[in-house]
């Protein structure tokens, strides 16, 4: 852990730095790899399909987007045929999105080339060294998702 203060600041400004890298590049990967499906879009499939489906509304409340955006994004997956919508067997008012098969295979596909550009990546890296980044960016992660719930959270 740094000592000064200096220290802490110059560390955060590589983390920084560092992390905006990192988006770049999983930008410029998702483009690479299904050119006409940006992170966002993907980002969006996986986790329809990581529920088994979902609604536009609770992909715009767990990404913190615009619902606006979600239904741009949404569009452009039914039009690239990746996402279908379905009404819910309990309320036939609501939609659900559901990845097709063709969005299945696209994830199947894009999820192989990332995990072998990982596995490249991290190929000299121990296995401790994996296990303790995984630990701090699950950390780093969960740390932000309660700054954002608790910010949204109205205070009593």
């Amino acid at each position: 852990m740094p000592g000064t203060p200096d220290e802490r600041e110059e560390s955060l400004d590589v983390i920084q730095r560092e992390l905006t890298a990192f988006a770049r590049r999983a930008r410029a990967a998702a483009a690479r790899l299904h050119p006409e499906l940006p992170l966002v879009s993907y980002t969006l499939l996986a986790h329809i399909e990581d529920r088994h489906g979902c609604r536009a509304t609770d992909l715009a409340a767990h990404y913190m987007l615009d619902k606006s955006t979600v239904s741009r994004q949404i569009a452009t997956l039914e039009k690239l045929g990746l996402v279908e919508r379905h009404p819910d067997p309990d309320d036939h008012r609501i939609q659900v999105l559901h990845p097709t098969a063709a969005g299945t295979q696209a994830l199947a596909s894009t999820q192989a080339s990332r995990r072998t550009a990982y596995q490249e990546r991290l190929a000299d890296w121990t296995e401790e060294d994996l296990a303790r980044f995984a630990e701090y960016l699950l950390r780093y992660n969960s740390v932000g998702n309660a700054a954002t719930t608790t910010a949204q959270t109205p205070q009593t």
